[in-house]
C-alpha cells in the first residue's frame, strides 16, 4: 500500500510538471511594458506574426531567440508610438509577408486564397461525374448468342 502511494505521488508530480504550460515561460518579465494598453496591443500584434524558427506558431508562444527579438522590436515600436498596422508593416517589409499568420488577400496569392475551394469544387465535379458515368457503364445488357452460351454453361 505505501508503495501504491508512493507512485502516485511521483506520477501526480510528474503530470503536475509536465502539464504546466511552457507559453507562459515564452513571454519574460523583462519584456512586458509597464502600460497594460500597450501590453495588450503587443500581445495582439504578436499573435498574428509566426515565429520564422518554429513555423507555425506565433511569437507570442514562442521561446525562441528570434521570436524574443521580434517580441522586443515590436514593444519597441509600441513605445514610440506606432500604429498596429505601421508596426506589422515594418516586420513584414523586412521578413516577408510569410511572416504572417494570417496572409493578406491581394492580388500577389489570390489564387493561392482561392485554390482551396476552387479544388473542393472541382472534387465535387468530378466525383459526380465519375457516379454519372459509372451508372452508363455497367450496362450488362447480354446478346442473345451471349445468353445462350450461359444457359449451355449452367447446364453443365
Amino acid at each position: 500500500m505505501n508503495k501504491l502511494l508512493d507512485v502516485c505521488k511521483i506520477l501526480f508530480v510528474s503530470i503536475c510538471l509536465f502539464s504546466y504550460p511552457i507559453t507562459v515561460l515564452s513571454v519574460e518579465s523583462n519584456e512586458i511594458l509597464s502600460d497594460p494598453e500597450l501590453e495588450e496591443r503587443a500581445r495582439a500584434i504578436s499573435k498574428n506574426l509566426r515565429c520564422l524558427v518554429c513555423r507555425n506558431e506565433n511569437i507570442d508562444d514562442s521561446n525562441a531567440e528570434l521570436a524574443k527579438d521580434l517580441r522586443l522590436l515590436v514593444r519597441e515600436r509600441l513605445a514610440i508610438g506606432e500604429t498596429n498596422k505601421e508596426i506589422t508593416n515594418y516586420v513584414v517589409s523586412r521578413y516577408g509577408e510569410y511572416v504572417l499568420l494570417m496572409p493578406r488577400f491581394n492580388w500577389l496569392n489570390w489564387f493561392l486564397w482561392l485554390c482551396g475551394p476552387i479544388m473542393l469544387i472541382l472534387g465535387f465535379i468530378v466525383v459526380i461525374w465519375s457516379f454519372k458515368n459509372k451508372s452508363k457503364t455497367n450496362d450488362f445488357s447480354l446478346s442473345e448468342k451471349e445468353r445462350q452460351r450461359i444457359k449451355e454453361l449452367l447446364k453443365d
